[in-house]
């Protein structure tokens, strides 16, 4: 089986060396080879199962490796369970949030139910995310906030939001900017995320019995883009308006209208009406003068002196307030100018008028 062949080594003894059968010489070179490409002799590529599909086993250090479970191979940021699944109940569609801490072992069911759940709890919140916003909201509504989520370089300034928050254990997280941005779902949040419960709009009726002599309302007629929305609530709060009829009241509390607001929102009523046309008729027996505006007709701003109880119709963004609207105006201006531009953006031209407003009934 072996060849003796004496050699001398440095201390004089003598070697053998054994000569290997051609088997045992192939096994060996495998051995090698495998143990080289980092798999083991008892690890092999077996080819079928009884569907004839592939089964590929891999090295236990292929097997050790972290999984994912994103369909996609980039990164994405890693939210707490209770912040993603608040997340998904905003979501019309959540599955691809779904996927983000999903695993095979959750119970299908169980998530179901507690994904609803969830749903419905979230039907009466709402998103409010920049640093004005939920100042202005912690220090009207303190009561509303629900959940809380910051940067941690934001959080000297909502100290008293954090303490607050502890002492009536509500839940906060320092997070990224990155989760951040996924929880409010947009890069503008500046620092601060809230999920507050809705407002409770008052009717109109209820409105009519607390107004007083002096009291200016906005009717939004078609205004849909929400920064405008956001832009002519903070005009408003600033001139003394006290609320604000839309169509779809649901647009006055989206994240970027209450964001571009700065603060504003906390001092705006929403007004939840059935009909718009029939809360202009009641605004009016009420005692209050309908104004219609325009950018090309109707008596020049500079020469007008609004009344002390004022309903002030705005249009939308592109051709303003529809016929009808224009038509029930006791009265009906626009703001004079050079003509070298069309017209105003729909929030300056508001905030014009409300100026005019403000001068004449401040007092």
């Amino acid at each position: 089986m072996f060849d003796e062949s004496e050699a001398t080594g440095r201390k004089g003894k003598i070697k053998v060396m054994y000569v290997k059968s051609e088997g045992e010489q192939t096994n060996s070179h495998r051995k090698k080879e495998d143990k080289r490409s980092g798999f083991s002799d008892k690890v092999k590529s077996t080819s079928s199962n009884s569907k004839g599909k592939q089964t590929k086993n891999f090295s236990s250090h292929e097997q050790n490796k972290p999984t994912t479970v994103y369909k996609k191979n980039k990164k994405r940021p890693q939210l707490s369970e209770q912040s993603q699944a608040w997340l998904n109940s905003f979501s019309d569609n959540n599955d691809n949030e779904r996927e983000s801490h999903y695993s095979p072992d959750t119970n299908e069911q169980e998530y179901a139910i507690s994904s609803e759940q969830l749903r419905q709890q979230r039907k009466e919140e709402i998103k409010v995310y920049g640093e004005n916003a939920c100042q202005a909201l912690f220090k009207h509504r303190p009561d509303a906030i629900v959940k809380a989520w910051f940067i941690e370089s934001i959080t000297p300034r909502f100290r008293n939001t954090l303490s607050y928050l502890a002492s009536i254990k509500k839940g906060y997280n320092v997070v990224t900017k990155e989760e951040l941005t996924k929880i409010s779902g947009t890069e503008h949040h500046g620092g601060v995320c809230f999920a507050v419960k809705k407002r409770t709009r008052l009717n109109l009726t209820d409105y009519l019995n607390e107004a007083g002599k002096t009291d200016c309302i906005l009717a939004l007629e078609g205004v849909a883009n929400p920064h405008n929305i956001g832009a002519i609530v903070r005009s408003a709060a600033h001139y003394g308006v006290k609320a604000i009829i839309h169509q779809d009241p649901n647009v006055l509390d989206s994240g970027a209208a209450v964001r571009t607001a700065e603060g504003g929102a906390e001092y705006i009523q929403p007004i939840d009406v059935e009909d718009f046309f029939d809360a202009l008729a009641i605004l009016q027996r009420a005692g209050y003068t309908l104004i219609s505006t325009s950018s090309h007709q109707g008596k020049p701003l500079s020469k007008t002196k609004l009344p002390a109880k004022s309903v002030i119709l705005i249009g939308q963004e592109n051709d303003g307030l529809t016929d009808s609207t224009w038509e029930k105006g006791n009265l009906r201006i626009s703001i004079d100018g050079t003509g070298n531009v069309e017209s105003l953006n729909v929030s300056v031209a508001t905030a014009i008028i409300l100026s005019n407003w403000w001068q004449h009934n401040k007092n």
